[in-house]
């Protein structure tokens, strides 16, 4: 019985909210993105 009340309550979750998309996080992925850009990664070989 647990099992099955588990199961209901995953399925009614999944009903209810819709999961953030990858393309829709928005600007703080933005910006995040345009700053790892902007610096170039300076490497010393030895």
């Amino acid at each position: 019985m647990a099992k099955s009340r588990f199961i209901t309550s995953v399925v009614k979750s999944t009903k209810s909210e819709t999961p953030q998309m990858p393309w829709a996080r928005g600007t703080r992925r933005a910006a995040f993105i345009a700053k790892r850009n902007a610096q170039p990664v300076l490497r010393k070989s030895a």
